[in-house]
């Protein structure tokens, strides 16, 4: 009778049981993580009866957790896949739009500057269309100012977010080591802690929102890696994440890990996730931005500035720049960034920018071997060779000059060097004074009054070039053209199928002399001796006498004795010779003018630009659409195994419940049968 009562009572307690443990899964059936629980049961010891063994009931044997570590891994690797899509595309659709946009980006500023040169060019005499040319060039470059503030935001936004998601990281490692204690003290017993293994797995998913981890099971704990094997989690200990400037670039943050006996940089390591998508998105979108619209800028400031500086203003004077010099004394130091462990006695670089058509949007590392030798290698990998600080004139590398400024430098001493990296930045308007735009050429031709003969020369150009970026060279030259001029050419009889001509300086003396064909289109180029305003030769280190050149067209027949002078053209306030040159600059290839490169004009740099981080953009809202696909996947494979099914557990629950009640039911039989037998005595 007893044995009946503790069959019953066996069920009982085992259905309870089974019951609870579907309660439970019903109540987690949204918690994140979580993983189907059942019961197993088993029968317990039988009794021979003599003619056979009666069983005694049953046991619970196991409470087993339902999970499948394959659908797991999916699960982990695609949440972080998703997390660096989001991340990424959450960045680059801000710069896309600022770009692209017409309130913000650059085309619409270049359009309009370029719109307001055109009117100008077409009425050189009139001072309000100069002064409309003076406020959408601070149009421009206010715009270039603005897009630098708001990308040099950003950065400060990701350096935040990336200090912010490495605590984050290391709460939740510090939690999987935690785990991994507990779960390695509770197995030792036997049983398996069902919610603390859950909880870990949720640890570690959340992480791989953050950055993408790899796991190893060993000995029933996790240990969680970092891209190539770098240790988050090792056992029951947990190394610390740290974000902070970098090494190399005080502006931008990198990732370390404290490890016990070294701390290694893992920023390069470090992809998936959220850290991953932005790490991703500064080193493929941000940073080539930057660099690229600094460029633009640049060489709009030195291309105009150049051009202006082959001109005459509305006063008869060279021009005046309109921007700021590129190579100002501040610009130059910014340059180059001294890494942090550099020399403290050690100096830094000057970076001068000397061909804006040769820079690129890469920046460069140098690194010293001694005080004076150093080798340049270039963001994409490639070595630029080695050089001396000490040669003279200082080696050009694409398009710029390194020199040392302060003390002097170590062996070991490195130096980040990002020419266009402060070009959006440093722009600006100088010039105030719609006069000193120079829009006219610097030298006029004229025919002689008394000429008979069917010539005809169009106006000369000044074909050597005045290095703006030199003030003795350029103030020599432009003394020279007006103390060198008027020259004159006068022309002998044709003879032969040719004609002979003569070039005679202001004082009435031979300079030069040169020959035509007659009737046909003559290129003149005239090599004119270079003369102070003493009349006396300037002479280069040689003691040759210095020469500039002018270059015109004469076509027709000059009759004997006919003359063509060439003059400084001091009363062109109506000439817009130079501002047509100024003009042309919209679509003159200027920038990426190497390599065996035609390169690009200024307005097709900042489309290509627009075109390639629009392009990123859509290619990143694929990304998103296509990794939240696989993550919905992976979810649901690991639901339809390891999730909780609401219709699945009602039943169980009927089911149990019917069998729960079965077993007392049991009990109660044994009780009446009992009761009957003591009633009998």
């Amino acid at each position: 009778m007893a044995n009946l009562i503790n069959i019953g009572l066996s069920g009982l307690t085992a259905n309870q049981a089974a019951m609870n443990v579907i309660g439970n899964n019903v109540a987690n059936a949204d918690t994140k993580g979580y993983s189907r629980q059942t019961v197993s049961t088993a029968a317990t010891g039988m009794q021979n009866i003599g003619v056979g063994y009666l069983g005694s009931g049953t046991t619970i044997s196991d409470v087993r957790r339902i999970y499948n570590s394959y659908m797991e891994r999916q699960l982990q690797t695609t949440t972080s896949l998703s997390a660096d899509a989001e991340a990424y595309q959450t960045q680059v659709n801000a710069t896309d739009s600022l770009l692209s946009d017409s309130s913000t980006g650059i085309a619409s500023a270049l359009t309009s500057f370029f719109t307001s040169l055109q009117t100008a060019a077409s009425s050189p005499n009139d001072s309000s269309a100069r002064q409309l040319l003076l406020t959408q060039a601070q149009g421009l470059s206010s715009r270039f100012q603005s897009i630098s503030s708001q990308l040099s935001q950003q950065n400060d936004g990701i350096n935040s977010q990336l200090k912010a998601l490495s605590d984050q990281v290391n709460n939740l490692s510090s939690q999987v080591a935690s785990l991994n204690q507990q779960i390695s003290a509770l197995s030792a017993s036997g049983t398996q802690p069902n919610s603390l293994l859950d909880a870990r797995n949720e640890a570690v998913r959340s992480l791989n929102e953050l950055v993408g981890v790899t796991v190893q099971e060993r000995d029933g704990s996790y240990d969680v890696y970092l891209g190539t094997g770098q240790p988050l989690v090792s056992g029951v200990n947990s190394n610390k994440l740290s974000a902070g400037p970098s090494t190399t670039d005080s502006g931008q943050f990198s990732l370390t890990l404290q490890m016990p006996n070294f701390t290694t940089d893992v920023t390069s390591v470090a992809t998936g996730g959220s850290i991953g998508g932005l790490l991703r998105y500064r080193s493929d979108v941000l940073n080539p931005t930057i660099n690229s619209l600094g460029r633009i800028a640049l060489t709009v400031s030195d291309a105009v500035n150049t051009q202006l500086g082959q001109g005459l203003d509305a006063n008869g004077q060279f021009g005046s720049s309109l921007f700021a010099d590129i190579n100002n004394s501040i610009a130059i130091t910014q340059r180059s960034v001294g890494a942090i462990t550099n020399n403290a006695a050690s100096g830094n670089l000057d970076v001068k920018i000397t061909d804006t058509s040769q820079l690129t949007t890469y920046d460069y590392q140098v690194k010293f071997s001694d005080a004076d030798n150093y080798s340049v290698t270039r963001s994409d990998g490639t070595s630029m060779g080695s050089y001396k600080l000490s040669d003279s004139p200082a080696p050009t590398i694409d398009g710029f000059q390194l020199s040392l400024n302060g003390g002097g430098l170590s062996a070991g001493d490195s130096f980040k060097v990002q020419p266009t990296r402060s070009g959006t930045n440093s722009i600006g308007t100088t010039l105030t004074d719609p006069s000193k735009l120079a829009f006219a050429a610097p030298l006029v031709g004229t025919a002689g009054s008394s000429n008979t003969g069917t010539g005809v020369i169009t106006q000369p150009t000044l074909t050597t070039q005045l290095d703006t970026s030199d003030p003795v060279a350029l103030s020599e030259m432009q003394n020279a053209v007006k103390n060198s001029t008027p020259v004159k050419l006068v022309f002998s009889a044709a003879s032969g199928g040719s004609q002979n001509y003569t070039m005679y300086n202001a004082q009435g003396a031979s300079i030069g002399t040169g020959s035509i064909v007659p009737g046909q289109a003559n290129t003149l180029s005239l090599s004119i001796p270079m003369v102070d305003a003493n009349g006396n030769p300037i002479l280069d280190g040689s003691g040759a006498q210095k020469t500039f050149s002018a270059e015109m067209t004469l076509n027709g027949s000059p009759a004997a004795s006919d003359s063509f002078s060439v003059a400084f053209n001091s009363a062109g306030k109506t000439d817009n010779r130079n501002a047509q040159q100024l003009l042309a600059l919209q679509t003159k290839a200027t920038i990426g003018v190497r390599d065996g490169n035609t390169g690009m004009s200024l307005t097709n740099a900042n489309a290509s630009l627009v075109e390639n981080v629009g392009a990123k953009a859509a290619q990143a809202k694929t990304d998103v659409g296509l990794t939240g696909s696989l993550l919905d996947t992976a979810k649901n494979n690991r639901d339809s195994v390891s999730g909780v099914s609401l219709d699945e557990e009602a039943s169980s629950l009927v089911k149990y419940q019917q069998y729960f009640t079965a077993s007392s039911q049991i009990i109660k039989t044994a009780q009446s049968i009992f009761d009957t037998l003591i009633n009998a005595l």
